[in-house]
């Protein structure tokens, strides 16, 4: 071997064992972190405990906790400083009472992560959230996103009270094309302003820009394949707005983007973008194609009159260019939980 090529080799395994060092410092550095960083979250947990439970003594003086929290705080900023406020001993003291058992808390998530979660007043979705944040790895920043964002009670809305429960107690669990299907979606990360004038393409670019956040929107297991996908049928070109595989259901998802009302129209085009999908693209082990529209307006008799009644791969969903508020969400599942009501008594009438 020549001198340039040992010196070549020396150099790659130099490499080699470079790499293999700096993987063993970073996973070193993020256990320590993350120790640390649950060490201060479990002191945070405890400080709440002792407050509670001093109170608790003083219960027949009204101004009694008040003082406590007000002199502990002059006291402990004096010595660790500014993190121990009024208002964050009272953060601590609510984290105790939120979550009493020290041992169901995770090491996963950071202080900033539980403060987040212990403001939510349903247990239900808190669990929610929390089992969610440890099995994405969520940070801080999504995880406050997907609560304004009322991410369970958009999933919990057409699952019965069984599969409800089981959000709480073991997060989403995907077992079929409806449990990837939110409704509505929410896409206030695009900075489109509804009141103005766009198109399709317009809503399609700012997807694909964004297309990190989409992901994030659209839930678990979803990768991305293309944009505009071009299908032909008898010399006919025909293209779809995006395409993603989920990797959890083993099937292609279709999207199609749709401003202003949904018509029978779309429908039927989804519908054949699937039928294709299934046809010519789907390989051997593949579950059958989803296609989704996303509008900005569903005509819910539209979509049952134009659906066939046992169809479960195509489906439509508003989508909001804004977050809402909590309260504007709310009436807008209470009108979807009506929507579903209805029809499963109408399929009932026709049993």
């Amino acid at each position: 071997m020549s001198e340039e090529g040992v010196a070549l080799k020396e150099q790659s395994s130099i490499d080699t064992t470079y790499q293999n060092l700096r993987a063993i410092l970073e996973k070193a550095r993020s256990t320590a972190y993350r120790a640390v960083n649950f060490a201060m979250v479990h002191a945070y947990w405890e400080v709440g405990r002792i407050i509670v439970e001093e109170e608790q003594k003083g219960e027949e003086r009204a101004e009694y906790g008040k003082g406590l929290i007000k002199e502990l705080s002059i006291r402990l900023t004096k010595d660790y400083g500014r993190g121990f406020d009024e208002s964050n001993l009272r953060n601590m003291r609510l984290f105790y009472q939120t979550f009493p058992n020290c041992d169901a808390l995770r090491h996963e998530l950071s202080w900033t992560h539980y403060r987040l979660l212990f403001r939510i007043e349903n247990g239900e979705a808190r669990n929610f959230y929390m089992l969610e944040s440890v099995k994405n790895n969520w940070s801080t920043r999504e995880l406050e996103r997907q609560i304004n964002s009322l991410l369970y009670e958009r999933l919990a809305l057409s699952k019965d009270s069984e599969k409800v429960l089981e959000l709480s107690t073991k997060g989403q669990v995907i077992q079929e094309p409806k449990d990837v299907i939110k409704d509505p979606y929410v896409l206030e990360f695009l900075d489109l302003k509804e009141s103005r004038n766009f198109l399709e393409k317009d809503l399609e670019h700012a997807l694909i820009d964004k297309l990190q956040a989409f992901l994030l929107e659209l839930g678990k297991g979803f990768s991305f394949v293309a944009r505009q996908r071009r299908i032909t049928v008898d010399g006919d070109h025909y293209y779809i707005d995006l395409v993603f595989y989920n990797y959890i259901l083993k099937c292609f998802v279709l999207i199609d983007l749709k401003v202003g009302k949904l018509t029978h129209q779309d429908i039927g085009q989804m519908d054949f973008y699937a039928r294709y999908f299934e046809k010519e693209e789907k390989l051997d082990g593949d579950n059958p194609t989803i296609g989704l529209i996303l509008c900005s307006d569903k005509n819910e008799t539209m979509v049952r009159y134009t659906l066939l009644e046992d169809s479960k791969q195509i489906f439509a969903s508003k989508y909001k260019l804004y977050l809402p508020t909590e309260e504007e969400l709310k009436k807008e599942l209470e009108r979807e939980r009506k929507m579903l009501e209805m029809e499963r008594r109408l399929r009932g009438d026709k049993e």
